[in-house]
């Protein structure tokens, strides 16, 4: 039985601020999140608890595209990220939660991602197969610390 809800642990070798603002910069979120074999575009991103942001996915192979977005529930610098999207799609119904919640550790900076409310047409494991992309992408971001 799904429960509409996933979650994803990971350690990455970076700090809390910088994982952060990966999150919180259109640039950064847009080169990240998108899963393998999509492009992704941020229209609006306001990072302010109650600002909006809206962005969209494209396939690369087929050019259709999705757009979803929402509302900033929680900002707590280097520490937590809550906000809530909705697919602009009507067939993609009701409202999804993600949480992120940092940690420093001495290798870096763990990291929780819960999302809850995935509409049941789209089944868990392919939001699972999905994060798990973005989260590569993540790491290849914010793990490296390349001087000046």
């Amino acid at each position: 039985m799904a429960t509409n809800t996933i979650r994803l642990h990971r350690v990455l070798r970076t700090t809390p601020d910088r994982l952060y603002r990966a999150f919180v910069e259109a640039a950064a979120f847009e080169r990240w999140l998108p899963p393998f074999g999509f492009t992704g575009k941020v229209d609006t991103m306001e990072p302010v608890v109650g600002g909006a942001w809206h962005m969209s996915f494209t396939n690369f192979g087929t050019g259709h595209s999705h757009s979803f977005g929402g509302k900033y529930l929680a900002l707590v610098p280097g520490q937590r990220i809550a906000y809530d999207a909705r697919f602009d799609d009507v067939h993609l119904p009701g409202t999804m939660t993600t949480t992120v919640t940092l940690t420093a550790v001495s290798c870096g900076t763990e990291m929780s991602v819960v999302q809850e409310g995935i509409p049941d047409m789209i089944p868990t494991e392919m939001c699972y197969l999905g994060w798990q992309e973005s989260l590569v992408a993540l790491a290849q971001l914010v793990e490296p610390n390349i001087p000046g």
